[in-house]
């Protein structure tokens, strides 16, 4: 079991920022500060401390492992861009699914498995913005592709991949406008196989439902394998 980060140790100098700009408000400026103190600083703090204390945990699990050396990730400088990047998304965040998301991605990064820095930038991003049914729907199609359900049957169309989605996820059949916004959203991104005049279904066997970059960013914010 790893310590406990103690609450000083991870400094707070946006807390001090924030309290001064809102002290200079005329007026408003002290009752501002007080909601700050006692509404907003406490769920952020915690927020904060579960996720670095979580971080920690695991990357101590993969250094016994043998897989990190936590020396050399102090000098990692992609790495300390990832959970910079991550940790600013964690705090926003509290979706179990996402959360999970943003650790592996920095645990991937950390065993050296990240992508190219503008990818695992742009996948870091994709995780902040995307919800948890965009997550959902896009590691559905996926493993349909993986059991071969899809190998001969590939929908091009934004409306016909919604209607594949809600046979594999039932409880979004209700939920028709969030579904296709999702699947457009993951389609214009490049994470699904489509064709902007749809209407046509390839029966290629090379071809998946979930294109190389989608299955790419999968990979990065799935939890490290023992044998990465």
């Amino acid at each position: 079991m790893t310590e406990q980060l103690p609450q000083e140790s991870l400094g707070d100098n946006a807390h001090r920022v924030v309290l001064a700009a809102l002290s200079a408000i005329p007026y408003a400026g002290g009752a501002a500060v007080e909601l700050f103190n006692l509404v907003i600083a406490p769920p952020i703090q915690r927020r904060r401390d579960a996720w670095l204390n979580d971080l920690g945990e695991h990357i101590t699990k993969l250094e016994q492992e043998g897989r990190v050396r936590v020396e050399a990730l102090q000098n990692n400088e992609e790495f300390i861009s990832t959970i910079m990047q991550a940790t600013l998304s964690a705090i926003r965040n509290h979706q179990k699914e996402k959360i999970d998301a943003l650790r592996n991605a920095v645990l991937n990064t950390a065993i050296g498995k990240a992508p190219e820095d503008s990818k695992r930038e742009m996948f870091l991003a994709f995780v902040d913005i995307f919800t948890v049914t965009h997550l959902r729907i896009l590691k559905e199609l996926s493993r349909s592709d993986t059991n071969g359900r899809n190998a001969s049957r590939i929908e091009t169309s934004i409306p016909k991949i919604r209607e594949l989605v809600t046979q594999l996820l039932p409880d979004l059949r209700d939920a028709r406008e969030l579904t296709e916004v999702a699947v457009e959203d993951l389609c214009r991104r490049g994470l699904l196989f489509w064709n902007r005049d749809g209407g046509v279904v390839y029966l290629r066997q090379d071809v998946h439902q979930v294109s190389e970059f989608g299955r790419e960013f999968l990979r990065f914010i799935s939890e490290p394998q023992k044998d990465d």
